[in-house]
């Protein structure tokens, strides 16, 4: 990240990753002491620190609320004046119309009904059904502020009302009429439920439930080394660790804790910080590498942080070993195992048993280790998956035997857990690609693969351009050697030499190693020539491009000529017209100028081996006397002023390029001829 040419030191990320961290870190006090029941206490002698409350299982508790409310009965209210309001409505009806329908048996038969179904209770149709969906028997109907009990049976709903009226007329009534009367105009509920009475009751029942069960004095004798947890110790123990996991003491206690946390994660991340500073220099000054690997740290201590606090799932199925896996494919083992080990220390704070957590996960991190030790292929990250799944397996249930002597007591869910994980380790080999794309890294993977000669593009080369594709495979020779003894990435290097050639597909004649007799530049001029000699550049520029092609080795296409000019045509045109002012554009190739040690060994390659083949003998005066014209002329150019290779590493890398010359042209024996 720069900002007007001003670059954020690497140690303000490592800062604000440990306080991001530290932010999401559980506020709760974390109970220093870990006990099973039936297990032997293996602390020392632990005395109550204060008076604190044995308190009851969630079972026990919901045990004994259910027997407090076994007995109780809902609140409703009874509302007298809707009867009294119906039946006056009915005498109204009466004098007006119902007396023209039916006379006044019928009235008097109605009126006594709606006086005995008032008194039983009209309720609605939900409250019944919740009434006799819980199995209350009775209610308490709550009237004038006194309750008294009612039997649920009693209650009945308007349809049933309306059908015990028609139903239970006397023989001398016709039923014909009583419907005509529409009785159903008069049947109102007057029983409604009570949700503020209920409530209330129910609250002050429940709250006279005790949630302890007996209480610890200060000072009182909990446990000693060795004893046996039983069911009492064990319950005292679960209700110590509540206390001092519940204990809260205001602002200025969560900020301590947070400080705690803060200078405690900090601490951690200064290893790291150290580790980087003093073995991985070339790492801690790129921005990018170490913005990488803080993510590869902070994404699995977020999940275990939400997975711990929030109880979403066991925290073994998070694959934490998917970062050293990633971290080794684009860096190398030690940094991978670090990391790890850096990240692990952090999760552990959180976990609830972080003695086993941190005994599975370091050795999952060694296992990648020693998996990837030469990482070359994609199917290496299946295999090495595999081996982290059997090591899971191996040393948990190692550790479940030592710890509890019987294979009957070990959770074999923990298999499925490490199996869950194991599928989502098996997605590195996506991860990895995803990465390189939106890092801009190329895995030693990725450049195996393109090192292959049955690439589509390496072998359109060979067949378009068979010249050019031994030069290149001469050139990846010396310049991977180079690599290697100069401490840079010598894969990379083979790879990029590779490739660095391949613009002269679109014009393959006009390069002599692809000619046989004719020769298209005694057709043209020479800065035409020149131009044409110049655009392998650029095309082979656009040709990585289309074919998708990392950047790191389209780096190698631009600058494995820098800003240096075709001196063949450059110089001949200069001979020509030693009097003429030359536009030097004309033959100069566009760059940049190589910037890394990997793009400037192979500068320094493809300009030795070319030269190199326009020696008559190739003896070793011949080939030191080219090695020596050729890198010293680049360095007068300037042409490798930005690359970070000093005098030795230059020395060192024209000593493989004479030593290599003189393997690749050493001369042949003659065989002789069998006398017959």
């Amino acid at each position: 990240m720069t900002v007007k040419n001003f670059k954020i030191p690497s140690a303000v990320y490592f800062i604000v990753t440990a306080l991001l961290i530290a932010y999401f870190f559980p506020r709760e006090g974390k109970f220093r002491y870990q006990f099973f029941e039936g297990k032997p206490w293996k602390y020392g002698l632990l005395t109550a620190p204060s008076n604190f409350p044995i308190y009851k299982t969630d079972k026990e508790v919901a045990l004994e609320k259910d027997s407090v409310l076994k007995d109780f009965k809902p609140y409703y209210k009874i509302n007298r004046t809707i009867e009294a309001a119906q039946k006056e409505k009915l005498r109204k009806d009466y004098a007006t119309t119902l007396k023209h329908i039916a006379g006044s048996s019928y009235m008097q038969y109605v009126e006594h009904s709606l006086s005995n179904l008032y008194a039983r209770g009209i309720v609605s149709y939900e409250s019944l059904n919740h009434l006799n969906k819980d199995n209350y028997a009775e209610i308490n109907e709550v009237e004038n502020k006194v309750s008294k009990a009612h039997y649920v049976s009693d209650l009945i709903t308007v349809k049933t009302a309306y059908e015990f009226i028609i139903n239970n007329c006397p023989p001398r009534l016709d039923k014909k009429v009583l419907k005509a009367c529409d009785i159903n105009n008069y049947l109102v509920e007057n029983v409604s439920y009570d949700s503020t009475m209920t409530a209330r009751v129910k609250d002050e029942l429940l709250q006279n439930v005790s949630l302890a069960s007996g209480m610890v004095q200060a000072g009182e004798r909990i446990v000693d080394r060795g004893e046996i947890i039983d069911g009492y110790t064990y319950n005292v123990l679960r209700s110590l660790k509540i206390v001092y996991e519940n204990k809260t003491g205001g602002n200025q206690r969560m900020g301590m804790i947070l400080g705690g946390q803060f200078v405690l994660v900090m601490g951690i991340m200064l290893c790291m910080w150290l580790y980087l500073w003093s073995f991985r220099v070339k790492i801690f000054h790129n921005q990018r590498s170490v913005i990488f690997l803080l993510l590869t740290i902070i994404v699995p201590c977020l999940l275990t942080e939400f997975c711990v606090t929030y109880g979403l799932f066991n925290v073994y199925i998070l694959p934490y070993a998917i970062a050293p896996i990633v971290v080794r494919t684009f860096f190398d083992s030690r940094t991978a195992l670090f990391m790890h080990l850096v990240t692990i220390l952090l999760c552990s704070l959180m976990v609830p048993f972080p003695h086993e957590f941190l005994l599975l996960q370091t050795v999952a991190g060694m296992v990648v280790t020693f998996s990837l030790k030469e990482l070359s292929e994609r199917s290496q990250l299946i295999r090495s998956s595999f081996f982290i799944f059997i090591a899971y397996v191996i040393i948990y249930l190692s550790l479940a035997v030592y710890q509890e002597a019987d294979f009957q007591k070990i959770n074999w869910m923990m298999l499925l857990y490490f199996g869950i994980n194991f599928i989502l380790l098996t997605f590195a080999y996506l991860l990895v690609y995803m990465l390189e794309k939106t890092f801009g890294y190329v895995s030693s993977i990725t450049l195996v693969e393109l090192s292959n000669i049955n690439n589509p593009l390496l072998k359109s080369l060979s067949e378009t351009c068979p010249g050019t594709f031994q030069h290149s495979l001469h050139v990846s020779i010396l310049a991977a050697d180079a690599a290697s003894r100069v401490g840079a990435n010598s894969q990379l290097v083979r790879t990029g030499a590779l490739y660095h050639d391949i613009g002269k597909m679109s014009n393959p004649a006009f390069f002599t190693e692809n000619q046989s007799s004719v020769n298209p530049h005694e057709k043209l001029s020479l800065d035409e020539s020149a131009q044409i000699i110049i655009s392998h550049v650029t095309e082979g520029v656009k040709i990585a491009e289309k074919a998708m092609l990392p950047k790191a080795i389209i780096n190698f296409i631009r600058t494995h000529h820098g800003n240096g000019k075709a001196k063949y045509f450059y110089n001949s045109q200069k001979n020509l017209n030693p009097d003429q002012e030359i536009d030097e554009s004309l033959f100069t190739y566009p760059g940049p100028n190589p910037f890394t040690k990997e793009t400037a060994i192979l500068m320094m390659a493809d300009a030795v081996e070319a030269t190199s083949r326009s020696l008559k003998e190739y003896t070793e005066e011949n080939i030191k006397e080219v090695v020596n014209r050729i890198v010293e002329g680049q360095i007068a150019d300037g042409l490798l002023k930005n690359t970070p290779l000093t005098y030795r590493d230059v020395e060192t890398i024209k000593n493989v390029f004479c030593e290599k010359l003189k393997t690749m042209y050493h001369t042949r024996i003659s065989y002789p001829d069998l006398k017959k």
